[in-house]
């Protein structure tokens, strides 16, 4: 399967669809996810097109994972979680939602469960404060 340029990270990166953007470089944006799994889940994603990782081209990778890790720190610092889970999906079967290669950070609070992955909608204010904050820590 190829990369197809009308997927909505897609559209997020052309400007076309808001979002609650956390930091913006040459090479990725970060923002909050709309429907997240835990208060604080965040993405990474690469501005260069491709599905996922198995079509990427590994010189993103080396640009893109320093800045993962840096969201990781900043997220659980921002949302004072005791973890922090990493998760990456591959095609359809491996739950893949959205054809545009990304990184969920999703902060991990003890005692708590995750909600489904793009399960309910966050509150639109919540979400920019949360931004706000982990932006602030990336800033530190």
């Amino acid at each position: 399967m190829s990369y197809d340029p009308s997927n909505i990270f897609a559209k997020i990166l052309r400007g076309e669809i808001p979002n609650h953007k956390v930091y913006e470089d040459e090479t990725a944006l970060v923002m909050m996810d709309i429907f997240p799994q835990s208060r604080g889940h965040t993405l990474v994603i690469p501005k260069a097109p491709s599905r996922n990782l198995l079509d990427a081209d590994p010189e993103v990778f080396s640009a893109l994972m320093p800045l993962v890790q840096r969201v990781a720190i900043a997220a659980k610092a921002a949302t004072k979680a005791d973890g922090i889970r990493l998760a990456q999906f591959n095609e359809a079967p491996a739950g893949q939602t959205v054809f545009h290669l990304h990184f969920h950070i999703i902060p991990m609070y003890e005692g708590q469960t995750l909600a489904a992955h793009a399960g309910g909608k966050a509150d639109e204010d919540e979400l920019a404060a949360l931004a706000k904050a982990i932006a602030a820590e990336l800033n530190r």
